[in-house]
Order: C-alpha cells, then sequence, then structure tokens
C-alpha cells in the first residue's frame, strides 16, 4: 500500500437520497450499495447538499466552500484558478488523479491539466445519451403533456448487453485504470457520471428490475399552493402534465429507480475492480450524488434553482474507509453535508488543508465513536433582482429557446418576480426553515408535515422555533460569511 489511501469518489448525478434499498426503500434496486453498507461502509441517510443544482454543488463540495462565500450559485460560474479544489490538493500531494465524466466544476475553456493527470476520452465512440438522436419521437408535440416530461422509458440497445453510452464508457475506462494503476503512487479515482440525470431513461434489465408494486407512495401536487414557493406552481401549469395518470407517474418514477439500479450496478463494477487489483481494503471510497430530482413529487419533473424540498437536497452519501481506519458499518442518522466530503479525506490521506473551509471531517462518525456532527444543514440558490448573470441565460446571454427541456424554469428564471428569488435553507432535525427575499418564508415541521405540504411560518405555534431557525441562519453566515487568504501580504 503507499503511503497514502487510494482514494474513489464515485459521484453520479441527481440521485435522490431516498433511493436506497438501505436506507429502507422497498422499491429500489441497489444491491452493491446495500451489501458495502452492512459489510464496510457507512450511509448517512441525513445528508444534504449545498445547492439544488450541478454546477454549484460540485463546487462547494470541492472546495468546503458554501455558495455564498465566492457567488457559485449558477451553472456557469466555476471555480477560478485563485480558489481552492479537492483535485488539484491530490495531485499536488502525489495522487495520480484519473477524472473520468462531466466537468460542471472548472472552466472549460482553461483546460484540466491543474487537476487531474488523465481527462478521460472513451476511445470509441459512444451512444448519445437517452437515444438523444431520437428526442422528437419520445417528446412528441410542443403541445403534448410529453414535451416537457423528460420521460424516455426504454432504452433499445440494439442487440448489445448494454446502452454504451459516455456514463459506460467512463466506468469501463475507470476499471482499466484500476487494472493498471501505477504502483508507486495512490490513486484518485473520480468518476462524475450522469446518470440518473434525466431525461428519464434506462435499458433492460435495469429497466424490468423495478417492481411497480414496491415503490413508496409519490407526493401528489397541493391543491392549494399558497406558502409554497411561486417557481413550483410556475413549472407545475407550464409543464401540461396535470392530466398524467397515476400510471404513468409510476412508470416514469420506475424508470428513474432503474436508472438508480444501473449505477449501483456499475459502482460493483468499480468495487469489483479494486478487489481484483488487490487494492481494494487500501481504498477510501465515497459515493455521493450532488443533489435530488423531483421524479413526481408535487406533480414535477427533474429539479429547481432555489427550492429546498428534501427529494431536491437530500442526497445518498456512502462512505468506506481504508484500512487501519474503524468503521461501525451500517446506516448512520446524522445529519451530515456535502462539504464534509472533503474533509474527510483529508484527514484520511493525512492532508492538512491550506486555505479556511467549513466541513468537519465523517471519520468519527463512520468510526462509531459519536453520534453528534451538526445541529442543522444549509442549501441556498437563486438571485436577486438585476443579477442577470445568475439567471442562467448562457455565456452568449441568449435565453433558452421554447423548443428546450429546460425552457419552462429557464423563463421563470429570467422574470424579476418572486420565482428566482435568492434563498436559504436552515433544516434541523424536525424543522426546515427557508429564508426568501421576495416571497413568503417557510416553515415546516418535518415530524408531523414530512412532505413539507403545510408551510408553518407565521404560525403563533411555532413563533419560537421560527425566531430559533432565523437566528441560526444569522450565526451561519456570520461564521461562514467569507474566508481570509491564506497568504500574507507586507504593508510596505
Amino acid at each position: 500500500m503507499p503511503q497514502r489511501p487510494h482514494i474513489v469518489i464515485f459521484n453520479p448525478d441527481q440521485w435522490r437520497g431516498d433511493v436506497l434499498g438501505c436506507v429502507g426503500n422497498p422499491g429500489a434496486v441497489t444491491p452493491n450499495l446495500d451489501h458495502l453498507v452492512q459489510t464496510d461502509g457507512v450511509a448517512f441517510s441525513q445528508a444534504y447538499c449545498q445547492n439544488p443544482v450541478c454546477t454549484p454543488s460540485r463546487c462547494s463540495w470541492m472546495t468546503g466552500w458554501y455558495p455564498h462565500v465566492a457567488g457559485h450559485r449558477t451553472m456557469t460560474h466555476m471555480l477560478r484558478a485563485h480558489e481552492p479544489v479537492l483535485l488539484r490538493t491530490l495531485k499536488q500531494a502525489r495522487y495520480f488523479v484519473w477524472w473520468g465524466g462531466k466537468n460542471d466544476l472548472v472552466p472549460g475553456q482553461d483546460g484540466y491539466e491543474d487537476f487531474c493527470h488523465v481527462k478521460y476520452q472513451p476511445p470509441t465512440p459512444t451512444k448519445p445519451m437517452y437515444m438523444s438522436e431520437r428526442e422528437a419521437e419520445w417528446r412528441g408535440a410542443p403541445d403534448s403533456d410529453t414535451y416537457y416530461s423528460f420521460y424516455v422509458g426504454r432504452l433499445e440497445t440494439d442487440g448489445e448487453p448494454y446502452y454504451h453510452d459516455h456514463d459506460w464508457a467512463m466506468v469501463l475506462g475507470a476499471i482499466e485504470q484500476i487494472r493498471h494503476a501505477p504502483p508507486e503512487r495512490p490513486l484518485c479515482l473520480y468518476l462524475p457520471l450522469t446518470y440518473p440525470h434525466p431525461p428519464y431513461g434506462v435499458e433492460d434489465p435495469w429497466y424490468s428490475a423495478i417492481d411497480r408494486e414496491a415503490l413508496p407512495p409519490r407526493l401528489a401536487a397541493p391543491s392549494d399552493w399558497t406558502g409554497k414557493p411561486s417557481l413550483l406552481r410556475w413549472i407545475h401549469d407550464r409543464t401540461q402534465m396535470q392530466g398524467w395518470s397515476e400510471e404513468r407517474w409510476t412508470e416514469l418514477r420506475a424508470t428513474y429507480y432503474g436508472m438508480c439500479a444501473r449505477v449501483d450496478h456499475q459502482f460493483g463494477l468499480v468495487l469489483q475492480a479494486l478487489r481484483e487489483a488487490g487494492i481494494y481494503d487500501d481504498t477510501a471510497v465515497f459515493l455521493f450524488a450532488d443533489h435530488g430530482d423531483f421524479t413526481g413529487d408535487y406533480g414535477l419533473v427533474e429539479k429547481t434553482q432555489n427550492t429546498f424540498e428534501d427529494c431536491l437536497t437530500r442526497v445518498p452519501l456512502v462512505v468506506k474507509p481504508p484500512a487501519g481506519c474503524p468503521v461501525q458499518a451500517g446506516v448512520n442518522p446524522a445529519l451530515v453535508e456535502l462539504v464534509d466530503v472533503p474533509a474527510t479525506i483529508e484527514e484520511w490521506a493525512g492532508l492538512i488543508p491550506e486555505h479556511t473551509h467549513f466541513g468537519r471531517s465523517l471519520a468519527p462518525l463512520v468510526a462509531g465513536e459519536t453520534t453528534k456532527h451538526r445541529d442543522a444543514v444549509f442549501c441556498e440558490g437563486g438571485r436577486l433582482h438585476g443579477e442577470w448573470q445568475a439567471s442562467e441565460v448562457g455565456v452568449d446571454r441568449i435565453p433558452f429557446p421554447r423548443e428546450s427541456r429546460y425552457w419552462v424554469r429557464a423563463t421563470a428564471q429570467l422574470q424579476e418576480g418572486p420565482e428566482h428569488t435568492k434563498a436559504v435553507m436552515c433544516r434541523t432535525e424536525r424543522y426546515k426553515y427557508v429564508r426568501r427575499l421576495y416571497e413568503q418564508d417557510e416553515l415546516y415541521d418535518l415530524q408531523a408535515d414530512p412532505g413539507e405540504l403545510h408551510n408553518r411560518c407565521g404560525d403563533p405555534a411555532l413563533a419560537a422555533v421560527e425566531a430559533e431557525l432565523r437566528d441560526r441562519l444569522l450565526t451561519f453566515f456570520l461564521e461562514t460569511g467569507d474566508v481570509v487568504p491564506p497568504t500574507l501580504d507586507r504593508r510596505s
């Protein structure tokens, strides 16, 4: 074993935290993750991201900073050269860093040499993701109730054992890298996959592996949207899916569950490759998603950029420590955040961070030494009025066209109304409070209302709770409002 452990960061996109068998979901087909948690890993059942879309979330956990620290709260504001990046830290610590998958992290125009030794490109062509070459077929006409549904269904493999898309190419490339890892250096394998990000489509056997009758109940759209963020009703009213039957929603949800099952299978292949290479024991393994997905809850699909329902903010987080680090395998219900991931990697790799960050190592929780970690978790998003650069219009300032699958949400984000308001969530074990700039705040008693359907903000019965959480938010911003650079300047 090298002096430092090998590290695998397996980072699927848009996986809800409740779609895991090991956390009690009877419809989830995740045997590899479930087995890992039964033997030598820990699943954190209350893990939360810091932003409900891809780039801000990845920028957050790669730095240990919350999105507000350096303004990373859009899809087009990536980590800059002067900002810390975990991958670069590991590369500078003599890790051989292999990156296979999507970016959503650093400016594409600057390249990847500072962050990895290999930015993997598959040697042979891959199939378009989600049968995108047949998009007109599965989306239907612009006035249909499938046009903005993101629903594809079963993917055809044309006789091959699987639908050989970009994700499959990355997983197979990672397995080859494990087999040929440089023996004199520790390996960091970073796999930011696209699945189970919609459109909702997956091939057999995973499409058919999901027992439709085992799926937990869906949260239906509220009959009265009073008290809920206006962006949700905006999307619900314009996606044209209000007439979907429960049977159709079940098929969409089952397809998403099948996508998660496929990722679990791919994760199992990577673990098996580690075993065959003789480095499994000496590897720290992290699997987590950047955020979740509505998957039919509230009559919605995909995600939003400034609402914080648990289906969006709660994510899977499964951790296996390297040899020599104690582990109490099983499910841990402590409140944790994705900013805790780099702190844990640094501890197990023996690295002392050279910048202020806000993560807390999960090692004591993994070891079963404590049950206390955080009293609250936080997530944030949205924009100020007039802040056009945070409206997700793209680098050329051209709005999404109506033909885009994201047109409904994107048009709301361009408005100067309340829909894309800046907002921040503070969630404790029992309560969730959301402070919103241009519309009503939110307060939910999650014990009585786990679906977050009844906004109790302003309810006299919860006045003390609301005041306490508002004060907790103030403390949060005071503690994390800025970071002082580690280098000192001369005054003369």
